[in-house]
């Protein structure tokens, strides 16, 4: 079962800077990162460690709607079977939404969630 942690609110930066704080570089890890990062993110240095899956999905709720992009995303990531999935979510306020869907089939059989890391604390 992968570990899985919703990284919200504060400016992607912040939320990358939150992820890569808690990255093992020996432990299989996946990331999927809501909007854009660069190569100057604070996941730079971590991207080139060999155990890490950096996944980048279009701005917008991954919960709403039909959630194709975040269910396909999900599928492909957990396929991989990471011990830990960060995913950074811009909107604070589609954390629960987005933990129902987590809890939810088939993801409830895939994913322990943790605690959620909220950048805007």
């Amino acid at each position: 079962m992968t570990a899985c942690t919703l990284v919200a609110g504060g400016s992607g930066t912040q939320r990358q800077a939150a992820i890569a704080a808690r990255i093992d570089p020996q432990v299989g890890t996946a990331v999927i990162l809501e909007g854009l990062h660069d190569a100057g993110s604070p996941l730079a240095s971590a991207i080139a460690t060999p155990l890490l899956q950096v996944t980048t999905i279009a701005v917008g709720c991954p919960c709403c709607g039909d959630g194709l992009v975040m269910r396909v995303t999900l599928d492909r990531v957990l396929r991989r079977q990471p011990a830990t999935l960060y995913v950074s979510l811009a909107d604070a306020t589609h954390v629960p939404h987005f933990q129902q869907y987590l809890r939810a089939p088939p993801y409830a059989a895939l994913v322990s969630l943790c605690p959620v890391v909220d950048c805007d604390a």
